[in-house]
């Protein structure tokens, strides 16, 4: 009798000891580089006393307040090297221009990355950066799938946001669809079938339009590794918003390993929005455009992504400056737009 009391005692102890005992995961380690070789945002400029930069602050106590991560943080790509990387969970950047990164050094970021060892994020103008690389793996552009072509949307520019995963945890924060002020980059070198783009440009009733779409945040899988990049992160209140912060630890945490989260690449819903953006532009009294749209959902893939690529192609010739000439982009704008049109049941 006595030998079965001690065996339920110690099969009680054991019950209720089991959780007290697991360890919660330890922070992960994240090394924050915001170096600019050029332009420079207020967010990463450091004061001239000395002392850290608002973003360096802000990345620090992001981590510190959530648990979730320890930050490191530097201005010099120099000081990233093979031996720290094997120190650091998370990359991320708030970058501008070229980078004096050596070669072996992105080579084994790429790697690390690739083997899911390493997690990458980047803050706005992450894809303002770029540096000559012809070793092993992909350029830095290619890497990010994007860079800087110019940002029609100022700081303080009302745009509205449309959030397309909202059950995912990196913006799962945000409204479905909100208005925000912020500078928002248009990208060059995008290649839809490489992300998830995860939240856009909403157009319909936007004071400053383009007819092509606008991601502002995207996911990658490259291999057993995750990238995360938002377009957020130019405005100093923007990082004084809890979330954009809380959006910071989920990137974090997602790229990190320990979040889980889709990041297929969402090429037919990438057209739907370019569709969007197209007939948003000049919009007409009496056009159906939910009905067209739901049409050229239904056509061949191959068409989609040829028309979707004609609408993106329209920045390139979009004119500059109010006295630039509009005639290229006239042609090629209402060009695919008749063609959008007539598939759409537009007579």
């Amino acid at each position: 009798m006595r030998r079965v009391i001690a065996l339920l005692l110690v099969a009680l102890a054991t019950l209720f000891a089991g959780p007290a005992l697991a360890k919660p995961a330890a922070p992960l380690r994240v090394l924050y580089l915001d170096q600019s070789v050029g332009w420079k945002h207020a967010p990463v400029a450091r004061p001239e006393g000395g002392g850290l930069a608002s973003s360096e602050i802000a990345m620090k106590a992001i981590g510190e307040e959530s648990r979730a991560f320890t930050a490191e943080v530097t201005q010099d790509a120099r000081e990233i090297t093979p031996e720290r990387l094997q120190r650091v969970d998370v990359l991320v950047f708030y970058t501008t221009g070229a980078l004096p990164l050596l070669p072996e050094v992105w080579a084994a970021v790429q790697q690390r990355v690739a083997a899911g060892k390493l997690g990458f994020v980047g803050l706005h103008s992450a894809t303002d950066t770029a540096w000559s690389y012809d070793g092993p793996g992909e350029t830095y552009t290619q890497f990010i799938n994007g860079h800087f072509a110019g940002h029609p949307w100022t700081q303080g520019t009302p745009i509205r946001i449309e959030t397309l995963d909202p059950d995912l945890p990196v913006v799962a924060m945000w409204p479905v669809g909100f208005d925000y002020a912020e500078e928002i980059y248009q990208h060059s070198d995008f290649d839809p079938s490489k992300v998830r783009v995860l939240q856009t440009l909403d157009f319909a009733g936007a004071p400053l339009k383009r007819p092509y779409a606008v991601p502002v945040a995207w996911a990658r899988q490259i291999g057993q590794g995750r990238l995360f990049f938002t377009n957020l992160g130019h405005t100093p209140s923007t990082w004084d918003d809890p979330r954009f912060r809380k959006q910071i630890v989920e990137a974090v945490n997602w790229t990190g390993g320990r979040t889980s989260g889709r990041a297929t690449p969402d090429t037919s819903r990438q057209f739907l929005w370019q569709l969007k953006a197209l007939l948003a532009y000049e919009p007409v009294a009496g056009r159906d455009d939910k009905a067209i749209i739901g049409r050229l959902m239904e056509m061949d893939p191959a068409w989609q992504t040829a028309t979707a690529k004609r609408i993106a192609d329209l920045r390139t010739v979009y004119p500059q400056k109010p006295d630039s000439d509009r005639a290229p982009f006239e042609a090629a704008y209402k060009a695919v737009l008749a063609e959008v049109q007539a598939r759409g049941g537009v007579r």
